[in-house]
């Protein structure tokens, strides 16, 4: 693979993981079995079961976010080295 093209790569394999991991819509037209669906959906049906818990709710939902914050934090040195590769030099 090109050097220059692998933040891009990398990039895009970011933004589409962050699409498909907090998908709505997508699971709940095709999911029908309550033990196979996404944790978008679990929360939905937590709230619906439970009422609105806001401190479990929220609990839940940072524990949803910490998996895309991490994986950047592990590709932040590939995007930093991309910028660095594009630059103009003096």
């Amino acid at each position: 693979m090109l050097p220059l093209a692998k933040p891009a790569v990398l990039a895009v394999g970011l933004f589409q993981f962050m699409a498909s991991w907090r998908d709505f819509i997508g699971p709940l037209l095709y999911l029908t079995e309550p033990g196979s669906y996404t944790l978008s959906l679990g929360l939905q049906q937590f709230h619906n079961l439970r009422g609105a818990e806001w401190g479990l709710m929220m609990a839940v939902a940072t524990m949803m976010t910490l998996p895309v914050v991490v994986l950047f934090f592990f590709l932040q040195k590939t995007f930093i080295r991309g910028i660095t590769f594009t630059g103009i030099k003096g």
